[in-house]
């Protein structure tokens, strides 16, 4: 079957989009999916709807609109009712949207993008979602210029097109004639990595298979990885904004410390020491547990830097000491991080104390984000100080900490350490309230 404007069965029609359109908006986009014309543009407001008010999340949201003159006969204008598929378009735009934007990155702002049809030829619901992403880019690369965002909060890039069965052939991209005497039509939605974010498939004149299901499947994503580049090519440097990892800094000066947090987060994150987020102070350790310790330090780097900031603060507690040398395991012996010292330090005060001489490491870790509340995840690993080291691995007392399995953690691999530490075990915590 030959396609009304000779397309072949798998071809979009010609795509145009014009970015920065209406110059008093944050972000814009006249898009063009061969007649069908919307205009999407992106409006930022500070502050956020009242389910949200304190929680540090932003919002998205959406509405969808045509003009009177948008098809052959006059639409007439949305009056105090609000009609009903303009309503329904918009939440669908604003759902497909929101998975396009870390919320907990973009602070308390509301973001609208408003996509008004001015000419409709078919598919203007996924021509609005494909540009309302352009306009939200654009809208988030001008907060990044003004300083008003570190970093950006899309973290994925998503486009949508309309494909349908269309007297029995599945077609990508349908005009308006083509949609109207189709079998089945469908609107998809997916994200970079195309997975889905929204179907909506309708048997119009007949059921449809599941073969022809995955074929008209085949034909969206094939359509949207185009847009996906089509959209790249419109937003040109704003396309920078897309699909960046949220930074972490990691407040520590150990080298050890630094390397077991950067194994347990793996690629989740751009992490960055304090160092090379443009930190090299000292942060006071003065609180009075391990928890009042890492919040101090998580929240003193994030307010410097900018950046989420990830803080442990960690020791031993030996219950024949009454806890020490807890809070102050780094520094038991007077100087901060004199292993040998400290160790020697525990020897002399456990030396008349019969086994088993149980104790627990403890760590405390604090993630505080530029928007959110701060949150602490704690750990503990119970286990015994040995009378004498044993192990070459870790730092600190592993040499004298044996867990229950009889290893101490100098003896451990990496790998097992970081199935059974403290830090391990109150990072996992952290991983699983993260998502």
């Amino acid at each position: 079957m030959k396609r009304l404007d000779g397309r072949a069965i798998d071809t979009l029609r010609a795509i145009q989009m014009q970015t920065g359109f209406i110059s008093t908006a944050a972000g814009s986009c006249l898009i063009a999916f061969g007649g069908t014309r919307v205009l999407c543009t992106a409006s930022v407001e500070e502050g956020v709807p009242p389910f949200l008010r304190g929680s540090g999340m932003g919002w998205l949201t959406a509405e969808y609109a045509m003009l009177p003159a948008s098809t052959g006969t006059r639409k007439r204008r949305d009056g105090v009712k609000k009609d009903g598929r303009g309503v329904e378009i918009g939440r669908l735009i604003g759902r497909a949207l929101r998975q396009a934007v870390d919320l907990s990155r973009l602070g308390p702002r509301t973001i609208t993008i408003d996509c008004d049809v001015l000419e409709a030829d078919g598919g203007t619901r996924t021509a609005a979602i494909t540009g309302g992403f352009v306009a939200l880019c654009q809208a988030m690369d001008g907060l990044m210029q003004r300083g008003a965002l570190k970093e950006s909060p899309i973290a994925h890039q998503v486009a949508a097109v309309s494909c349908g069965v269309v007297a029995g052939m599945p077609m990508l991209d349908l005009c308006y004639r083509e949609d109207s005497m189709a079998d089945a039509d469908m609107n998809i939605v997916m994200n970079e990595q195309f997975r889905f974010i929204e179907l909506q498939g309708t048997g119009e004149e007949r059921a449809f298979s599941l073969a022809e299901l995955g074929q008209l499947l085949s034909l969206a994503q094939g359509g949207i990885a185009q847009l996906f580049a089509m959209q790249a090519q419109a937003l040109g440097d704003a396309a920078r904004v897309i699909g960046q990892k949220q930074t972490l800094v990691i407040a520590s000066n150990n080298a050890h410390k630094i390397k077991e947090l950067t194994a347990m987060l793996g690629d989740r994150y751009r992490l960055l020491s304090m160092h090379e987020a443009g930190f090299d102070g000292d942060v006071e350790e003065n609180g009075a547990t391990f928890a009042d310790n890492a919040l101090l330090k998580a929240q003193a780097v994030r307010d410097a830097t900018g950046y989420a900031t990830l803080a442990d603060d960690s020791g031993l507690m030996v219950d024949a000491l009454d806890g020490a040398p807890g809070v102050h395991s780094a520094r038991f012996a007077g100087v901060h991080g004199d292993d040998a010292a400290n160790n020697a330090l525990l020897m002399e005060k456990l030396q008349d104390v019969p086994a088993p001489r149980t104790a627990q490491f403890v760590s405390a870790i604090a993630l505080a984000s530029p928007f959110l509340p701060s949150r602490l995840f704690e750990g503990v690993c119970p286990g015994v100080v040995t009378f004498e080291p044993r192990g070459q691995q870790g730092f600190g007392y592993d040499p004298y900490f044996e867990y229950e399995n009889g290893k101490t953690f100098a003896e451990m691999t990496d790998e097992e350490k970081a199935q059974v530490s403290h830090r391990a075990r109150a990072m996992q915590k952290l991983l699983e309230a993260l998502g």
